[in-house]
C-alpha cells in the first residue's frame, strides 16, 4: 500500500461517511466485523459536486498536481459524498479571477497563493510569505499552533471565503536574471515578475514589477518583456524552461522563504457542510500541505542537477550588500503597508512575534546544524 492510499483510506475512516470496515494492511475485515455483518454505507447519500478552480496551469508539477491531490483526497475520503473536480487556470476563469469566482459562488473552491489577493485584502500577502521571514517548518507551526489559522480565516472572510494552508514550496530560488546582480542599484529599471511583498521590495529598490500568472511567464521572459523573473525553484523552473531565456540563476529566495499555497472555499458552501465533511476537507488540506512541501524538497535536488550539468545554468549567490539592502527595504515596506491597514498590522505583528520566538530555537537547531554538516561532508 502506498502512502497516498493510506492517507485517503485513513481520512475516510477517521472522519468520513460512516465507513463500516477497518483499513487493514492485508485488506481483510476485522474478526469482530466478520461475525456481525452490516450493510454497506450509502456513499451517494447527500452527494455534493464541487468545482475547484486553480491559478496554476493544468496539471503543473507540484502546484497544479497538489490541487489535483486535494480534490482526490476529499472525494475519496468522503466516500464520494463530496466529489471535487479540479480545473486549471483559464478552463473556467483566468488565474487571477479565481478568488472572485469562489467568493461570489460561481464555483465552490479555489487553489492559489495568498499574495495573489493583496489587491482585495492587503493583509493576505502576509499569509503567503514574508521577505526574510519564517521557514516552512516555522510557518506551519504558526498556522497549526499559533494564531495563523485564525488570522487567515479573518482575512479570507473579507473575501467571502474560508481559508486553508494547502501546500508550501519551502525556500524558493532568488530568480532568473539576464544580467549579473552586483549591487542594489542593479534593480533600478529592471522589469521583473515578482509577486507579493517581495515585489513591493523590488519596487522600492527601483524595479519595474510586472505581475503575471505562471503560464504567461516563459513567453514574457523570452520576448524581453521581462528582464528577470522568479517563479518557484529548480523543479518548477525547469518545467517552464526558464533557463532558455536567462543566464543567471540567483539564490537564496529572500523574498519567499516559505510560500504558503491556499485552498479557499466559498463561505456559504463551507457553512452548509456537515461536520464530518468539514473534517474530511480539513484532513485533506493538512495532508496536502505536507505532501506538496515534501515533493518540492525531493524534486528540487534532481532538477537543480539537470539545470547545472545539462543546461549549463550559472548559479549565483546574491552579494551580501544586496541582501542587506533588500532587508532594510523590506522592513520599511512592510511597516508602511501595516501603518495604512489595521488588519495588515494585526497579521504582521503576530507573524513577526512568532518568528522571533521560533528563531531562538531554529538558529540553534537547523541554523547550527547545516553549517556543521557542510563542514563534515564538504
Amino acid at each position: 500500500m502506498n502512502r497516498r492510499d493510506f492517507i485517503v483510506g485513513g481520512a475516510g475512516i477517521a472522519v468520513g461517511a460512516g465507513a463500516t470496515y477497518s483499513l487493514l494492511k492485508d485488506g481483510k475485515k476485522s474478526s469482530s466485523q466478520s461475525k456481525k455483518p452490516v450493510e454497506a454505507p450509502m456513499v451517494n447519500k447527500g452527494l455534493l459536486e464541487w468545482r475547484l478552480v486553480t491559478t496554476w496551469p493544468k496539471n503543473f508539477p507540484g502546484l497544479g498536481t497538489g490541487a489535483n491531490l486535494l480534490g482526490e483526497l476529499i472525494t475519496k475520503g468522503s466516500g464520494g459524498r463530496l466529489a471535487v473536480k479540479v480545473f486549471g487556470a483559464k478552463e473556467v476563469v483566468p488565474a487571477f479571477e479565481a478568488m472572485d469566482a469562489v467568493g461570489n459562488g460561481t464555483v465552490e473552491m479555489g487553489h492559489g497563493a495568498p499574495y495573489y489577493w493583496k489587491g482585495k485584502v492587503a493583509a493576505a500577502q502576509f499569509l503567503a510569505s514574508v521577505p526574510f521571514g519564517m521557514t516552512a517548518q516555522e510557518v506551519n507551526a504558526w498556522y497549526q499552533w499559533g494564531n495563523g489559522q485564525k488570522l487567515g480565516d479573518q482575512v479570507y472572510k473579507e473575501m467571502g471565503t474560508k481559508f486553508f494552508p494547502s501546500g508550501n514550496t519551502g525556500v524558493q530560488a532568488g530568480g532568473w536574471f539576464n544580467k549579473e546582480m552586483n549591487s542594489l542599484s542593479d534593480y533600478k529599471g529592471l522589469k521583473m515578475r515578482i509577486p507579493g511583498l517581495g515585489g513591493e521590495v523590488v519596487k522600492a529598490a527601483g524595479g519595474n514589477v510586472i505581475n503575471l500568472p505562471g503560464g504567461e511567464i516563459p513567453p514574457a521572459l523570452q520576448s524581453g518583456a521581462l528582464d528577470a523573473t522568479e517563479w518557484v525553484g529548480p523543479y518548477n523552473d525547469l518545467a517552464f524552461g526558464l533557463y532558455k531565456s536567462a543566464k543567471y540563476y540567483y539564490f537564496p529566495g529572500w523574498h519567499e522563504p516559505a510560500t504558503v499555497l491556499d485552498n479557499f472555499i466559498n463561505i456559504k458552501a463551507w457553512e452548509k457542510l456537515p461536520s464530518d465533511l468539514k473534517a474530511v476537507v480539513e484532513a485533506a488540506n493538512t495532508a496536502v500541505n505536507q505532501m506538496v512541501l515534501s515533493e518540492f524538497v525531493a524534486r528540487n535536488n534532481g532538477a537543480l542537477s539537470t539545470l547545472v550539468n545539462k543546461h549549463k545554468v550559472q548559479l549565483k549567490n546574491f552579494p551580501d550588500e544586496i541582501l542587506k539592502g533588500l532587508g532594510n527595504l523590506a522592513n520599511q515596506v512592510m511597516n508602511d503597508i501595516a501603518s495604512k491597514d489595521p488588519l495588515s498590522r494585526q497579521v504582521m505583528d503576530d507573524y513577526m512575534a512568532f518568528r522571533k520566538t521560533a528563531s531562538a530555537w531554529s538558529t540553534r537547531s537547523e541554523g547550527a546544524y547545516l553549517p556543521a554538516r557542510a563542514g563534515v561532508l564538504g
